[in-house]
């Protein structure tokens, strides 16, 4: 079955409770407020938010969805041959996403060391690309106050900025003289032989961090913190035109839905704007 973004919009339009802790009890019962926000936004893609019994809503993610996650390693599920999503939970809009040892994405590569083999292998392994998009949630008190959905193109650099940063670090580091370095290692650096017996060493890792959606562009947003719920997704033109016309057209005939044609700068040249659609949906 295929879903996308445009048709979890239109599902969460309909949605008329955002509290967590209602939304996942009892038959539904999700005890963790980061999974109960991960369980929303996949109900939202695939259409299984009325349903009640956590096994049933599991079996109908498994037809919508190729892969459905780890929680170590992104991205949270990816869609049908379609766009791998990850899922953030915040507090406040001013707090920044900690993204641990993955960095920012603009898209998520087949050959990134930090996904793993079954993401790799979904959709039939023909992939080496895919669009990444953010979901960032803001819960206060168990209920969503705000959610953000913002894909890596409009978000973050091309990979190599990053990649680049890391091995200019690891090049450091790994240049102390005194300092015994393993060369097999997928992070910083690693350390061993520390101490006279030999047996203790030292793993160093990058611990990265995002500023969150709302600071990078809510001034281009009318949001009132005074709602009960909003929801922001930003997309570049040319993706929002990728998704099918009767998909657009029921999105754009949807009283609860606004859309508006904005201009972001690049992540990879700040001299440079790019079109984007700006949606929000207020309750």
């Amino acid at each position: 079955m295929k879903t996308n973004i445009l048709r979890a919009l239109n599902n969460i339009s309909k949605i008329t409770s955002f509290k967590l802790d209602e939304l996942y009890s009892g038959k539904n019962r999700v005890n963790n407020v980061g999974t109960a926000l991960e369980y929303f936004i996949k109900d939202a893609f695939c259409h299984s938010s009325d349903i009640t019994e956590i096994d049933v809503k599991n079996r109908t993610h498994s037809t919508y969805l190729s892969y459905l996650g780890n929680q170590n390693n992104p991205p949270d599920f990816v869609i049908n041959d379609g766009d791998a999503v990850e899922v953030k939970k915040v507090e406040g809009l001013g707090s920044s996403i900690a993204l641990n040892s993955s960095y920012p994405k603009s898209k998520l590569h087949s050959d990134d060391i930090r996904i793993l083999q079954s993401c790799r292998d979904c959709d039939g392994g023909k992939w080496s690309e895919k669009d990444i998009m953010y979901v960032v949630g803001s819960v206060l008190q168990s209920k969503i106050k705000l959610l953000w959905f913002v894909y890596g193109d409009c978000y973050a650099a091309h990979r190599e900025v990053y990649e680049n940063t890391l091995k200019s670090i690891s090049r450091q580091v790994s240049g102390i003289d005194h300092l015994e370095f393993s060369s097999e290692t997928n992070e910083i650096a690693a350390v061993k032989n520390i101490d006279p017996l030999g047996i203790t060493y030292l793993r160093v890792r990058g611990m990265w961090g995002i500023e969150t959606p709302h600071k990078v562009f809510g001034s281009l947003t009318d949001y009132d913190k005074s709602c009960e719920f909003s929801a922001f997704p930003i997309m570049l033109d040319e993706k929002y035109r990728s998704f099918p016309k009767n998909d657009r057209d029921e999105m754009e005939s949807n009283p609860d839905i606004n859309i508006k044609s904005v201009e972001v700068r690049s992540p990879n040249n700040p001299a440079i704007y790019l079109k984007a659609k700006l949606i929000s949906i207020t309750k």
